[in-house]
């Protein structure tokens, strides 16, 4: 955005230099990104009056003037009376007019920033001496036409300097518009210098016609009153428009307009379509001119107008000669049935003003901001009128911006007011009140504001104050819609005086480091064991696309949608971690990593766990895990991911215990994993829920490029500290003699599940006071028969003594038959 200084000017006092302006600015409002010094660019255009012109002889188009500078030009070759010869070739040009004249030894502005900038001189043309030229608007760098010279349309002297006639010794400041977003008022020329006031420590005043919310304006009522109707108010909160008539289209708005407009990068167009800029960029309130005859036309006769969304197979063809087909999240003008606009962002090419054009139906209007956010992406559509509709531009600005822009079309254009204003408002709300207290506003800030301190703040930007003792009453005026609660007014008080200006004072407060809550300790300890176990963590994003939560089974009906996604791939809150870990599996194989272990320990939330007391979503914390190996792996994926996940519990001092997960499991975390080789996971003494574990359902391996070699698990680090911080510490010495190991295979029935085996065979092992491990080796189930066959590695050791053959033959003995009791099945 660009910011004029002058046109500021025009409605506060700046009392500083330009230099001392862009640092105030910076500090308090708005990163300035580039001052321009526009008045260099003019310092040598002088108004010159026409005094004679004659056709240069065998020419049909050159013209031979002589022009009154009021002598103000040095060493410039002049007849007896003092004028000064120059050739035209514009067709406008003629005697008695005043023009824009560039004389010898200047600069063309047009070329000041070329490599060569153009710099004049006399020459001869056809035999006669022209002095330097009279410029049009694109040699005056104003805008882009070159079919005449420009016009004066003030009264000046000859030799009057052309920069302050048009103020356009002036500097332009361009705004870096990002950090605006939050502040629409400030997209425009007035609410701009209403900061600028404030941040200098001036009292600010509304202009009156803006001040007036509820204008009055004569109407001739010589056209039926339109209907406004918005068909679903979630789509605008506020819909003006009125008709004016005798509008003559060819009319050209003042050259001072059309040098702000230019100044603020809009080309002139004719005096309806520049006021309707020239309001925009002065109160930042955009409006749209259609033409009313041919709206009428459109709507079979009538001006019947809604407001509502596109419609599926709809196509609209819009001003700058796109035809676009239109989507249900897109808002729409209508007349009838039939589109005639983008609502926000562009009119449509069946309503454009052209010469023709002796009604216009002039709107004002605000939109959802967030599906005007969709419409810039979908459609492209950058404008300056949608880039301050997606700020949230307030509805109460509506009423006296149309008034103006009416007034002004009826001079500039001599159109006539047709119609008295037509006003649908369905998001009327009360001004916001807030109450602070003098101390929180010091408190926050280090400072020593009194309350009537505060209250001039305020009201030097319009604020509504009101003080009991040290309370203050601060009512919030409707352009302000960042100020919501008390730590709003407190920014901005800081803001106005300034952050820079606070004394930097020592907070008197323990410094005493803050000791990390239990939960933030076990998280470092799981992050600590599963990197130790070889794992990797990552981090991604806790929002997801809802291909992702498809592609895993899981539904996005059950997912909170997030209404103004920072990106289309960010459209929900995901409902567990396994997907988004999933999604970077087949990336990294391909990337030649071929056997890795993922884990990410985030938030998740779904609607199937409800809102907390302050009515917001529910956050659950997950640790997730995914290993994953490309090449073809001796056993069940499963046993690899359970290896990580006992190792947990071993480091922790708990014992999980595994149960079949239910076929007909229907929770987000569970869905993504296959029942038949999955199982839920279970604290063996307390029953505590840990989680899920298993490999994946075929549909979700073929939706995320996996191969059968990728498991994993999703347990609740809040069930772990619920187990964890009733455990005390425990140590087991290593032994210093070696172990042995022996490996043994258990056949039992199918039906029976394998965590028996392990129960079991951690039961008989406990019973010998020997240091004991067990690790899966193998596991076959034919696919016809009534039994599977479960190889086990089996470990003892002693911290006595080395066990002898016999003794560790004793031993696995004991425990197989144990084991087979338990299975009702047999070693084999």
């Amino acid at each position: 955005m660009i910011v004029s200084v002058n046109w500021l000017k025009k409605f506060t006092d700046i009392d500083v230099s330009i230099d001392e302006l862009v640092d105030l600015i910076g500090a308090r409002l708005v990163e300035i990104e580039s001052v321009e010094n526009l008045g260099e660019k003019y310092k040598d255009v002088l108004v010159v009056k026409v005094v004679e012109c004659s056709p240069v002889p065998d020419s049909d188009h050159l013209n031979l003037t002589k022009i009154d500078d009021g002598g103000k030009a040095q060493n410039v070759e002049r007849d007896e009376n003092g004028l000064v010869q120059v050739v035209c070739g514009a067709p406008n040009v003629k005697a008695g007019m005043l023009a824009a004249w560039l004389p010898p030894a200047s600069t063309v502005p047009e070329s000041i920033n070329d490599k060569e900038p153009f710099v004049l001189g006399a020459r001869e043309l056809r035999g006669f001496t022209s002095n330097g030229m009279l410029a049009s608007a694109k040699e005056l760098d104003l805008y882009e036409d070159h079919s005449g010279i420009v016009e004066i349309d003030k009264d000046a002297a000859p030799g009057t300097s052309f920069a302050e006639l048009y103020e356009l010794n002036d500097y332009l400041l361009e705004v870096e518009n990002k950090s605006l977003t939050h502040r629409p008022d400030a997209f425009g020329i007035i609410g701009f210098a209403r900061e600028v006031a404030g941040i200098q420590g001036k009292a600010f005043t509304t202009p009156a016609w803006l001040e007036d919310l509820n204008p009055d304006i004569m109407s001739d009522d010589s056209v039926e009153l339109p209907t406004v109707t918005i068909d679903d108010p979630e789509l605008s909160d506020r819909f003006e428009a009125i008709v004016l008539s005798d509008v003559n289209e060819g009319a050209q708005s003042p050259l001072e307009i059309q040098t702000y407009l230019s100044r603020s990068g809009i080309r002139p167009i004719s005096a309806v379509v520049d006021v309707t800029n020239y309001m925009m960029f002065l109160a930042g309130r955009p409006l749209h001119a259609y033409d009313y005859d041919k709206l009428l036309t459109v709507g079979g006769g009538k001006a019947d107008i809604h407001v509502r969304s596109g419609r599926k197979g709809e196509t609209l063809g819009l001003l700058n000669g796109a035809v676009i087909e239109l989507s249900e999240d897109d808002i729409v003008i209508a007349a009838g049935e039939t589109a005639i606009g983008l609502g926000g962002a562009m009119g449509g090419a069946d309503t454009e003003i052209d010469s023709n054009t002796k009604r216009i139906l002039l709107e004002s209007a605000t939109f959802n901001l967030y599906k005007l956010r969709g419409v810039q992406m979908r459609h492209g559509i950058f404008t300056e009128a949608i880039t301050r509709l997606t700020k949230g531009i307030p509805a109460p600005l509506g009423t006296p911006v149309l008034v103006e822009a009416a007034k002004m079309i009826g001079q500039f254009a001599g159109a006539k007011v047709a119609s008295s204003i037509i006003d649908t408002y369905p998001g009327k709300h009360d001004a916001i009140v807030v109450t602070i207290e003098e101390s929180a506003v010091n408190a926050t800030l280090g400072t020593q504001f009194s309350a009537a301190d505060i209250k001039e703040l305020l009201e030097n930007v319009e604020f509504n104050v009101g003080v009991d003792a040290t309370k203050l009453i601060v009512t919030v005026p409707y352009w302000r819609n960042d100020i919501h609660i008390a730590e709003d007014v407190i920014e901005e008080v800081g803001r106005l005086n300034g952050f820079d200006s606070i004394n930097p004072v020592l907070p008197l407060r323990d410094f005493t480091a803050v000791r990390p809550t239990d939960f933030d300790v076990l998280r470092t300890k799981l992050r600590t064991i599963l990197v130790r176990a070889g794992s990797n963590e990552v981090l991604t994003y806790n929002f997801i696309h809802g291909d992702i939560m498809r592609k895993a089974g899981q539904d996005p009906e059950t997912a909170y949608r997030i209404t103004n996604s920072i990106s289309p791939d960010l459209q929900y809150y995901r409902q567990s971690l396994v997907p988004s870990l999933l999604v970077n599996v087949h990336p990294n194989i391909k990337a030649g990593y071929d056997h890795f272990a993922l884990f990410e320990i985030n938030k998740f939330h779904t609607k199937l766990n409800g809102l907390t007391e302050e009515n917001v979503p529910k956050e659950l914390d997950g640790l997730g895990f995914v290993v994953a190996n490309s090449k073809k792996a001796t056993g069940a994926a499963y046993y690899e991911a359970k290896q990580y996940l006992e190792y947990i519990a071993k480091e922790l001092g708990l014992t999980f215990v595994y149960e079949p997960l239910e076929e007909n499991a229907n929770y987000p975390v569970t869905q993504p994993f296959e029942p038949k080789r999955s199982a839920r996971v279970w604290e063996a003494t307390t029953r505590e829920r840990i989680g899920v574990i298993g490999e994946f359902k075929k549909s979700v391996q073929k939706a995320f490029k996996l191969s059968d070699n990728v498991a994993g698990f999703e347990i609740s680090p809040v069930s772990l500290l619920k187990l964890t911080s009733s455990l005390k510490p425990t140590y087991e010495a290593l032994s210093k003699y070696p172990r042995t190991d022996r490996d043994v295979t258990f056949q039992i029935a199918k039906e029976v599940p394998v965590q028996t085996v392990y129960d079991a065979l951690s039961e008989a092992l406990l019973s010998t006071n020997l240091q004991s491990g067990t690790a899966p080796l193998d596991m076959y189930e034919p696919e016809t028969g009534e039994t599977k066959n479960i190889t086990l590695r089996i470990t003892l050791g002693s911290n006595e003594k080395t066990l002898t053959g016999d003794e560790v033959n004793k031993v696995m003995a004991e425990v197989t038959e144990k084991v087979v009791t338990a299975t009702h099945g047999k070693v084999i």
